[in-house]
């Protein structure tokens, strides 16, 4: 079990020396006097904090490559050769085009979604603020929902104060909310995340009464950090304006040392913190409560791969409030925004924590009570991990939220405009083997100018790559659902899934691949 290097990775742009690695410490065995580097602690002897981060920090995301003992591939989907859920069982009507992936969240006034996915939390960082009209516009075309993440309004140069310190107007807030609603259709819905500092600047208010949004998230965590976010800024002014808008900042810009260690070039940015959040049930309920007055149709929770105990919190407390969707998202996530170690070697991994989430459902059915829609997130990428995912927490999960899996579409679709443009030495090869317009390049462009005739012009080519993933996920679900014999994902259940291994199914309580449906083989056999 390969549980990675502790002292260099690519991540953080670092190697050991030999060849022979301590394993638990990551130090070369032969640590030389006089090494050139560039191991994680030859970095961190002059660059220090630094090295807590992937780097270059805002251009890339990040994820975990952590083995862990049992994940997601330890679980084969169960295909079938009788019957037909949801469709009448012929070859001429049990299809596999013809299987619905439409999937709905919300305790009452439900969100519906094309396909059972949606993107992860898009905050603060410089890589979703640059994006976001690739990421906005392909949700919304895709039919999906999209989650603008934590401190959006209070990084942004343009936020204007009204005379009790809340926000008053919030341009690149306001553009994020128009982007994603420009080409909605009727298919998923926005959600704006809360962390401390949002609710201090009073951005509920701000959103729901300017904007209209509909959808809030309160956020207890996610599964890459359990800390509050971070950004860096390279501008030892804007480091201060941070500052001064109540977040953490380290280190220090007001420091006279500190000023003078930017102006040496030695310290080349600062680091702008969110402050942990404590929860309790009273506090909770009355947020949830004051959100619902504010005007909010739907209230969300998403929570991150905290142990069993906030697990149940978070499940319990969200059925009490009549939550419209709890996020559970398990370790080790992926970011662009999360110190290294941490993304490594904290948290809950997925596999385990939403196994905690089934269990802990089902007991809370069993008490009679109000079991709240729940989403999985923690590393999924792909239609199998979708069908997985929702058989794994059936019939509780209703969905998967997608992290860096929705971004890469987005970013490719990106650069392929520039690289139509002749930037960075044109198209690679990669690319240019299928044509050199993006009529040629995009297999799903023609689909979307059908729709949407010559507006397809202006989408930003990154919307169409968020468009032709999300219709790969889409038709492979399909796929998958018709060889389970399911036409409806909410007919997909935990019988359509086995474990590979003995303790896959001591953790999942997915039978073991020799023992599903063995009770029904030796009927078979002994009629």
């Amino acid at each position: 079990m390969n549980l990675c290097t502790p002292n260099s990775n690519e991540s953080l742009q670092t190697k050991n020396r030999s060849r022979d690695v301590a394993p638990q410490s990551g130090i070369c065995t032969r640590c030389v006097d006089g090494c050139k580097g560039n191991c994680d602690l030859f970095n961190a002897t002059f660059r220090s904090r630094e090295l807590l981060y992937p780097t270059p920090f805002g251009d890339i995301t990040a994820g975990s490559g952590k083995d862990y003992p049992v994940d997601y591939s330890h679980l084969n989907i169960m295909g079938y050769a009788l019957g037909a859920e949801g469709t009448v069982a012929d070859p001429d009507h049990a299809t596999f085009p013809s299987v619905n992936t439409e999937t709905a969240f919300g305790a009452t006034d439900k969100v519906r979604m094309k396909i059972p996915m949606f993107t992860g939390a898009l905050g603060s960082t410089e890589i979703a603020r640059k994006n976001w009209e690739h990421f906005a516009i392909g949700a919304a075309i895709t039919g999906i929902s999209l989650v603008c993440g934590e401190n959006v309004c209070g990084i942004d140069p343009g936020l204007e104060f009204d005379a009790n310190g809340k926000v008053k107007e919030a341009p690149d807030m306001r553009r994020r909310v128009e982007e994603y609603r420009r080409y909605h259709s009727g298919y998923g819905d926005i959600l704006v995340q809360m962390n401390v500092e949002d609710t201090r600047l009073g951005v509920a208010e701000y959103v729901i009464d300017k904007l209209g949004v509909e959808t809030v998230e309160l956020k207890w965590g996610q599964g890459a950090k359990c800390i509050g976010g971070e950004i860096k800024v390279n501008s030892l002014e804007r480091a201060i304006q941070l500052k001064k808008r109540g977040y953490i900042v380290t280190p220090d810009p007001e420091s006279p040392p500190n000023q003078a260690a930017f102006r040496d070039g030695a310290i080349k940015e600062f680091e702008r913190h969110s402050r942990l959040g404590f929860v309790d049930q009273e506090g909770f309920m009355r947020e949830v409560e004051r959100l619902r007055k504010l005007g909010a149709k739907r209230v969300t929770l998403k929570t991150g791969a905290y142990p069993m105990r906030e697990l149940a919190m978070a499940i319990r407390w969200s059925s009490d409030a009549k939550i419209d969707l709890l996020t559970i998202d398990g370790a080790p996530g992926g970011t662009g925004m999360s110190p290294w170690r941490m993304m490594e070697e904290w948290g809950i991994p997925s596999i385990y924590l939403h196994s905690m989430a089934y269990e802990l459902c089902e007991r809370l059915a069993r008490n009679g009570r109000w079991v709240p829609d729940i989403a999985f997130a923690g590393g999924f990428s792909s239609e199998d991990h979708i069908f997985k995912a929702l058989a794994l927490g059936a019939p509780y999960c209703k969905a998967v939220c997608m992290g860096r899996a929705l971004m890469i579409p987005g970013m490719v679709g990106k650069n392929i405009g520039r690289w139509l443009q002749g930037e960075d030495g044109g198209l690679p090869s990669t690319v240019s083997k299928y044509g050199t317009t993006k009529e040629e390049i995009f297999v799903c462009y023609e689909d979307l100018k059908a729709t949407y005739g010559k507006e397809v012009e202006n989408f930003p080519l990154g919307a169409i790559g968020i468009y032709s993933a999300g219709e790969k996920l889409r038709v492979g679900l399909q796929q998958l659902m018709a060889g389970a014999r399911k036409w409806r994902v909410d007919l997909i259940n935990r019988r359509d899934l086995a474990s590979l291994t003995e303790e896959g199914a001591q953790i999942t309580g997915i039978p073991y691949i020799m023992n599903a449906y063995r009770d029904e083989a030796l009927a078979v056999i002994d009629a």
